[in-house]
């Protein structure tokens, strides 16, 4: 069985996807004819060209861009359902997506759209393909605190069907620190709580997140390798990362493939596991993220059942759904073993 072979069959979790950098360029082009949006792009080729990024703000730029598309409750049912039949495609069992709402209300779209689409194609991958997701509304960290708070409330129609809140947006010069109100108060009402963290941003954001927000999990969280203290921490309290590599190759946070901190990291006793971040503008979804890291860093298959181990380890599912992957990496890793030449 070949490394390819092996990965595609991996059952798997998807932790760090945000539903609004999954739109193909095919289906960009799609959205914006059915609604009528004026776009700088004509064709696919021309798009795909637009996605070369020198760094966080300048993806970010075409990012929100983007969003435009989206308008109707349909159009996010459409980009929705079509990440998890892609990834459902990949061997997710389970996928956890980020959903930037501020995004939205900002252009004026009422939050009753989006929550529709979105949770109802949810529903529909569930009863389609079996693949569970859950949902986790991030806040925009370059918006005040004032408006996350605002949002947390209007989100309490849909709280039984949120699986918590998150933090993202650009890095540099918004600490976790400026959160840890509205963070307080997710936990406060029971929410599970991750943030962005480390990407761009130093290790002291790192620590932030960890002490003053109380994030069960940490995404990106590579510069927590900057404070070997820090290490040792996430490491004892075992705070997962959702590691981003083609991510951070795309925004040139790291020179190659080769350079990229996941080996270390993994070295370091931290629980890690490996997503696609914004798939269709990184140019890889997860076993694509998978196979760039076990051939540039040199990943055994050890290795990969360990990270597609820790996916579940990290997911907010549970226990029953957790032993029940488990148990179907284990069957998968037999099945190997039985496919290895003699």
């Amino acid at each position: 069985m070949t490394p390819e072979q092996f990965v595609a069959g991996l059952p798997k979790a998807e932790l760090h996807m945000h539903i609004e950098g999954s739109i193909d360029p095919e289906l960009f082009l799609r959205l914006a004819r059915r609604n009528g949006v004026d776009i700088r792009w004509q064709t696919e080729e021309e798009l795909r060209a637009a996605y070369r990024f020198t760094d966080l703000q300048d993806f970010l730029n075409l990012y929100y861009d983007g969003c435009r598309v989206l308008v109707q409750p349909q159009d996010f049912h459409d980009v929705t359902r079509d990440y998890l039949r892609r990834a459902h495609a990949d061997r997710v069992l389970h996928a956890e997506m980020f959903l930037g709402v501020q995004g939205h209300t900002s252009r004026a779209v009422p939050l009753a759209v989006v929550m529709e689409g979105v949770l109802g194609a949810m529903e529909a991958a569930q009863a389609e393909d079996g693949i569970s997701s859950g949902l986790i509304v991030v806040v925009q960290r370059h918006r005040s605190e004032d408006e996350a708070l605002a949002l947390l409330d209007d989100l309490r129609p849909w709280y039984d069907q949120l699986l918590g809140f998150g933090l993202g947006g650009a890095e540099v010069g918004n600490p976790p620190s400026k959160f840890a109100g509205f963070f307080r108060r997710c936990r406060e009402r029971g929410f599970k709580v991750v943030a962005h963290a480390g990407e761009e941003g130093p290790a002291a954001y790192v620590r932030e997140a960890v002490e003053l927000l109380q994030v069960q999990r940490l995404d990106h969280g590579n510069a927590c390798l900057d404070d070997p203290a820090l290490v040792a921490q996430l490491a004892q309290q075992r705070i997962p990362l959702t590691v981003c590599p083609l991510s951070n190759l795309k925004l040139q946070l790291v020179p190659s493939m080769a350079a990229h901190p996941l080996r270390r990291l993994m070295d370091a006793g931290l629980c890690v596991t490996v997503n696609s971040d914004d798939p269709s503008y990184f140019g890889g979804y997860v076993n694509d993220n998978y196979l760039a890291c076990q051939q540039a860093l040199g990943l055994g298959r050890d290795d990969m059942v360990s990270l597609a181990r820790n996916s579940f380890e990290a997911a907010f599912i549970t226990p029953l759904q957790r032993s029940a992957a488990l148990r179907a990496i284990d069957a998968w890793v037999a099945h190997g073993a039985e496919q290895a030449p003699a």
